[in-house]
């Protein structure tokens, strides 16, 4: 009989625990959450880790053989330490030795893209629409622009644990400078912080993402056009290089960009325009998890 799958999903304002009885049986034993409270610093947030843990273990009467954690950032697979964390407390980390000496127990990190990928590969729309996908492609698009792959049920890490970080390839000058240090990534252009950024740009005005789709729904709203057409270009563009470099079977599109439905006909339209194909046959699709993705791709990563 396989072992319960423990998982936990660290945010910037809340750390989320989950105990799954299987792979093939995604029903939590468990699912709770308490605050990161990040701002007291990185011993505190790895303590709170473990306070979750106990909590966790004295309401279940279960003990983890090891635990999956979804990070906002990466192990660099050479120094041992994080990486590109946008919680900035945890970079030169080294986060999973730490976690293991305060657990006694191994554990296995992912960024939060990954453990994406890997939850709507095992329990989400590609299980339920593409079940004999061999290469998924999970891309995020919300406040920042992060990507993961996931090859035979497992994630692919890549030499320096950064493979499918596609928020940062270049796409197009036009977008200015990104905080890597770098120039005109995708996540300039294709974050929602991005889109707003552009549209004030071009009105001279704020508004939230949410009011600038309305205003192109609208037909009403002449920046909103641009600012859409924009997103569904480059979108295009951006994703044809993915498509061209990888051409996975699926594409699952997350994060709160990714809820705008024109990105599945206008945007589609323009990465069948720019693919090295005469045709576009890679579906990519909305995923249907929710924000239980993050922490059951977290247990994922120590199951059998």
């Amino acid at each position: 009989m396989s072992q319960p799958i423990w998982g936990i999903d660290l945010g910037g304002t809340k750390i989320e625990g989950v105990v799954l009885p299987s792979l093939q049986d995604p029903h939590p034993v468990i699912r709770t959450r308490i605050h990161t409270e990040a701002e007291k610093g990185y011993r505190h947030i790895v303590s709170q880790i473990a306070r979750l843990v106990d909590e966790m273990k004295s309401s279940t009467g279960l003990l983890p053989a090891s635990i999956g954690i979804g990070t906002p950032g990466v192990l660099d697979p050479v120094l041992h330490t994080m990486k590109n964390c946008n919680s900035t407390a945890l970079n030169g980390q080294p986060l999973q030795k730490d976690l293991e000496q305060a657990l006694g127990i191994p554990v296995v990190l992912a960024n939060d893209a990954n453990c994406f990928a890997l939850a709507e590969t095992h329990w989400g729309i590609v299980k339920e629409k593409f079940p004999g996908a061999k290469l998924v492609f999970g891309i995020i698009m919300g406040t920042g622009v992060g990507g993961g792959i996931v090859f035979d049920g497992k994630i692919w890490n890549g030499k320096h644990g950064i493979a499918g970080e596609w928020g940062h390839i270049f796409l197009d000058d036009s977008g200015g400078p990104c905080y890597c240090g770098r120039k005109g990534c995708v996540e300039t252009i294709l974050s929602g912080p991005a889109l707003q950024r552009y549209y004030k740009q071009v009105a001279g005005q704020n508004r939230n993402l949410r009011e600038i789709v309305e205003l192109y729904q609208a037909n009403s709203d002449e920046p909103a056009r641009l600012t859409m057409e924009r997103l569904h270009f480059y979108f295009g563009k951006a994703v044809s290089i993915i498509t061209n470099l990888l051409d996975p079977d699926v594409i699952v599109v997350g994060g709160g960009v990714g809820n705008i439905d024109t990105i599945y006909s206008m945007g589609i339209e323009s990465l069948s325009h720019h693919i090295f194909n005469n045709r576009l046959d890679v579906p990519v699709v909305k995923p249907v998890l929710g924000d239980s993705a993050g922490v059951f791709g977290a247990a994922a990563l120590v199951a059998e």
